[in-house]
């Protein structure tokens, strides 16, 4: 809550920071009575001491200050002409330079009353390192400023306890002090005595960069020091132990999320902001460490105030309209922003009106609907303005009642909340009892109706199954339909194919037999001449056409029977048969059979034959029907591909590969990495093709019956499923591998049995 961070901040950081609200009335007051009327010598009564056991001499008139150093300066007796008036308060990082050093001599002429008797101290604050001289003879050194050999080491300031000094009553004295100090690293880089030990207000450490101390100083500081820590102790432990419990709350429970997720991030920023305030009371830790954790722990405190608006808004159902809540990011970051950059002393009042005026209205407007668990928020808002109030009007900075009240104003919404979450889960208890309850209700009248309905439901089952039972045994006799439509449909497409492929031989045969008609005519022609030398070459091109002829007639006949022996139903015998020979064939058989049935069709084909393979045993029929369905979706792939883009920019391309032995992923199609089931022992046939690929959402379904990408009517989508029934009953498998856009890649792998 913001009111605590106000009085938390100002009187319990450190015991030094009480005299804040006094420090004007002790200025005016040693103004009054205890300064000279000339500028360079200031004079103290021990009744300056009384009100706060100490008077801060950094922000007195009579200052001397030079850039530089000289151990010379120390002294009392010097020539002082160049040296410019300034006070420790108003040195800054103006005077810095290039590597951000402040280096430079400060002087303070003063005297004590004669009827002074008490003992005096000194002490310091700011981070600056300093060697402070009276009367020409060193003091103390605070810090190391590296004029004695070693490296510059900056002065914690968080240990506040003076250093007795021997001072002659009614006599003159000089105080020198050597400063050294480097700019912060951190935004807005101000020097790091600017900032004092308990807070990162910018001049408060300047402020109490010197003072004189009572006899009573130190039992004081400490007293109150010894008061705060157990005070803090105890903020400390129960906003960890209320962290961990709304947490393990937030955890267990899945009701209320949104609520105990609020709650739990509240205490975690109470929890952070006690911790972190811990921390920066160690006088071990260095500059940075305080100003980071002194950082975390003032965002802590203003994550609360942000993340207590939000709860109550929640809970009291406040609805947030929009420009409301973009206002209040608004208005977070520019809280953000001045924690960070030093404003913070700047925005805190301001902050606690706005959230004192946000929580009023929210109660304010919620008030009558308030019911049930609400009121425990409601009650906890209202003691955190009471206290609050308290707390400025009659809490003495440092006193047992401040830190009782600022206990109390601390703990109030924090364990409104443990009272809410208890209330709200009785509640929660009494609904689930109340739905039970309904519920045995509601069950015992289902029960009734469910037993009617079971008897309904078994006769619909009793009959529905028997329309099933015919329904499969359509569909049955259906599938064996299809199925032997796909197989004439390979069948057709195979005899185009052959067709196309037997007409090629055939027309060599015709064109060869003609020719040799031709020069068996002008044989005789040479021979009735008697010319027998181009008689025997004339016979010598018959020969030769003869052999032409011979061979195309048997391609023409291995065609043919290739073709008896594919139209043939499958013996289920396997025969050795050379796998590489296989592939060509339908390959060839496939492309000529698209192009029978469309003279428009063309596309570039391609063979990659691993020449070691040798025979194994297949079923040749069978396998043939897969590689003639494989590359016939391949040519139709990439003929879909080609209608889209145009040939300008596309060359269709089928290639068909084979492997043998176990193969590196990234040698089988470039695009992709499919494992290798087998290993040693197997072949595979590779059939490749730069479509479009199939779609991601389809992939796992191209191997189901009758599921096809083709139009209706232009496939039974059992060929892909009888393929891979084959290639299964063969002991093998297929896999398939595919790229949106960049084709598709079908991998049979075959066992080759003894043979390989």
């Amino acid at each position: 809550m913001t009111i605590h961070d106000l009085v938390h901040n100002l009187f319990c950081i450190t015991p030094n920071l009480t005299l804040m609200k006094s420090f004007a009335i002790l200025l005016m007051f040693i103004g009054m009575h205890y300064c000279f009327a000339q500028d360079s010598l200031v004079s103290f009564s021990p009744e300056a001491f009384e009100l706060n056991y100490e008077v801060s001499l950094s922000g007195l008139d009579g200052w001397l200050f030079k850039e530089g150093n000289d151990t010379l300066w120390a002294k009392k007796d010097i020539n002082t002409k160049d040296w410019r008036k300034l006070k420790p308060t108003e040195i800054s990082a103006k005077f810095a330079d290039k590597n951000g050093k402040v280096e430079g001599w400060f002087r303070f002429r003063f005297r004590l009353d004669n009827n002074f008797g008490i003992p005096i101290g000194v002490r310091r604050g700011g981070w600056a390192a300093t060697d402070v001289f009276v009367d020409g003879n060193l003091l103390s050194a605070f810090g190391n400023t590296g004029t004695n050999g070693k490296g510059f080491q900056e002065y914690n300031p968080i240990d506040k306890l003076s250093v007795t000094v021997n001072l002659e009553p009614g006599k003159e004295h000089l105080i020198a002090i050597h400063f050294v100090d480097y700019l912060s690293s951190f935004p807005p880089h101000h020097l790091k005595s600017e900032t004092d030990g308990g807070s990162r207000f910018v001049t408060m450490g300047l402020k109490h960069f010197l003072a004189l101390t009572g006899p009573q100083y130190d039992s004081f500081t400490l007293d109150n020091s010894k008061k705060t820590l157990f005070y803090r102790s105890i903020w400390t432990s129960v906003t960890v132990l209320l962290a961990f419990l709304f947490w393990l709350l937030f955890f267990q429970n899945q009701n209320e999320k949104k609520t105990l997720l609020l709650i739990a991030v509240y205490s975690s920023f109470s929890a952070l902001s006690n911790l972190t305030r811990f921390y920066i009371t160690d006088p071990s830790i260095s500059f940075d460490v305080f100003w980071l954790s002194d950082l975390l722990g003032k965002l802590s405190s203003w994550m609360m105030v942000i993340v207590t608006f939000i709860i109550t808004a929640t809970i009291l159902n406040f609805r947030l309209y929009r420009n409301f809540i973009i206002l209040s990011f608004a208005y977070s970051f520019l809280g953000a922003l001045t924690i960070f950059f030093n404003f913070f002393i700047q925005f805190l009042s301001i902050n606690v009106v706005i959230e004192f005026l946000g929580v009023t209205y929210i109660l304010i407007s919620s008030w009558k609907k308030l019911k049930g668990a609400q009121w425990a928020i409601a009650s906890g808002v209202l003691l955190s303005i009471l206290f609050g109030t308290l707390l400025v009007t009659i809490g003495a900075p440092g006193s047992t009642k401040m830190l009782f009240l600022l206990t109390c104003f601390y703990f109030s919404f924090p364990l409104s909340l443990l009272v809410y979450i208890s209330m709200r889960f009785r509640e929660i208890l009494n609904e689930v009892n109340e739905n039970a309850r309904q519920v045995v209700e509601m069950s015992e009248e289902k029960k009734l109706q469910a037993l009617n309905q079971q008897k309904l439901l078994q006769e619909e089952v009793i009959r529905q199954t028997a329309e099933l039972r015919n329904t499969l045994d359509d569909l049955r006799s259906t599938q064996s339909q299809l199925i032997q439509s796909e197989k004439m449909a390979s069948l057709g497409e195979l005899t185009a194919g052959i067709a196309h492929e037997i007409q090629n031989p055939l027309n060599f045969v015709n064109n060869f037999s003609e020719v040799n008609e031709e020069l068996l005519s002008e044989l005789k022609g040479e021979l009735s001449k008697g010319k027998m030398d181009d008689a025997i070459a004339l016979a010598n091109d018959a020969i030769e056409n003869q052999k032409k002829i011979n061979h195309h007639g048997k391609r023409a006949d291995a065609i043919v029977k290739g073709m008896l022996q594919h139209s043939r139903a499958s013996s289920g015998i396997k025969e050795s048969t050379d796998i590489n020979a296989l592939c060509d064939e339908y390959l060839r058989l496939s492309y000529h059979g698209l192009r029978a049935k469309d003279k428009s069709f063309n596309a570039k084909f391609e063979t990659n034959f691993d020449q070691t393979l040798g025979k194994i045993n297949v079923i040749p029929q069978d396998i043939g029907r897969v590689i003639l369905n494989l590359i016939n979706n391949a040519f139709y792939a990439v003929a879909e591909k080609e209608k889209k883009l145009g040939r300008e920019n596309y060359e269709p391309t089928v290639t068909v590969s084979t492997k043998k032995s176990k193969v590196r992923p990234e040698d089988l199609v470039g695009r992709a990495r499919p494992d290798d089931p087998f290993g040693h022992g197997k072949i595979q046939i590779i059939i490749k093709d730069n479509g479009n690929g199939i779609p991601e959402s389809v992939k796992d379904k191209i191997f189901q019956p009758f599921f096809t990408t083709k139009p209706t009517g232009e496939g039974t989508g059992l060929g892909l499923s009888l393929s891979y029934d084959i290639v299964k009953a063969h002991g093998g498998e297929i896999k398939m591998v595919t790229t949106q856009g960049g084709g598709t890649d079908f991998v049979i792998y075959l066992p080759v049995g003894n043979g390989f």
